[in-house]
């Protein structure tokens, strides 16, 4: 597919759109969301990393849902062409702990629309700027990065290489129900984290997808169990998709307060810094 520079144009007329939606935080939502995500249950005592992710969640009636499950393209989100999405990257700052059971705000704010063309094929990348405050006090701020590419050619299959863990290496393997409830707790649609015919078939992956924030909220709780404490900042870039029952190491990186998610055949899927 190629672009032209008037659809960039006319999808770089979102930059600058709001919206604003309230929503009351109800701790079993954030307590379904420990679960899914390997968190504790005493979300009263602890809240699970990255626990916002159970709110503000995109819910549209079943006519409003595209062919991938995602729902159709345009409104808040330009309606980008591109038939592949993912949700590739966030900084994450936190500034105070969720209260759970009183009412938020979230306000979301498109800030860029960027457009590339390289050897992966043409990409379309959205910058979306979040702030969820309570009671008028700022709780935590994120920018998230969304990409739009390419259908591309099928992902090869990944060949376990039997990666052995090192000190402080913590291994997981992402299993189909994990997968399941994720989409659940998060109200994910996207069926290449649990159709496998859709997966293969239609977006040419090898198996199953782990959802790139899973793998993020993941990395968030092995941060807090090497710092000692829930980090202030969490940063992540997906680089390489996972794929459902095959391990993968969460292991420190190459410089300070990095964090590396590494797939069992030794390529590195997703970095993140916390401190």
């Amino acid at each position: 597919m190629s672009l032209d520079s008037a659809q960039i144009e006319q999808w770089r007329g979102w930059i600058g759109r709001s919206e604003r939606h309230v929503e009351y935080l109800h701790r079993e939502c954030m307590r379904r969301y420990a679960a899914a995500s390997g968190g504790e249950l005493d979300v009263e005592a602890r809240q699970p990393s990255l626990g916002h992710w159970a709110y503000f969640l995109p819910t549209v009636a079943a006519d409003g849902v595209g062919v991938d499950g995602h729902p159709l393209r345009g409104g808040f989100l330009p309606p980008v062409t591109l038939p592949r999405r993912m949700f590739a990257a966030a900084e994450i700052r936190f500034e105070r702990p969720l209260q759970l059971d009183v009412e938020a705000e979230l306000v979301a704010t498109i800030r860029d629309v960027k457009h590339r063309a390289g050897k992966s094929g043409e990409l379309v990348l959205i910058e979306l700027d979040r702030v969820l405050s309570q009671q008028g006090i700022v709780r935590l701020s994120e920018r998230q990065t969304i990409v739009y590419r390419d259908a591309g050619a099928p992902t090869p299959a990944v060949e376990d290489a039997g990666l052995t863990a090192g000190a402080g290496d913590e291994r997981w393997l992402p299993g189909a129900v994990d997968l399941f409830r994720y989409s659940a707790a998060t109200f994910n649609g996207h069926r290449i984290h649990y159709d496998l015919p859709y997966a293969t078939m239609e977006e040419g992956y090898p198996g199953l997808v782990v959802h790139g924030p899973l793998t993020a909220t993941r990395l968030h709780a092995y941060a807090a169990r090497r710092l000692g404490r829930a980090p202030a900042r969490f940063a992540f870039r997906a680089v390489a998709p996972l794929f459902c029952e095959q391990p993968v190491l969460l292991r420190p990186g190459g410089i300070e307060n990095e964090i590396v998610a590494v797939r069992c055949d030794g390529i590195t899927a997703m970095i993140a810094t916390a401190d």
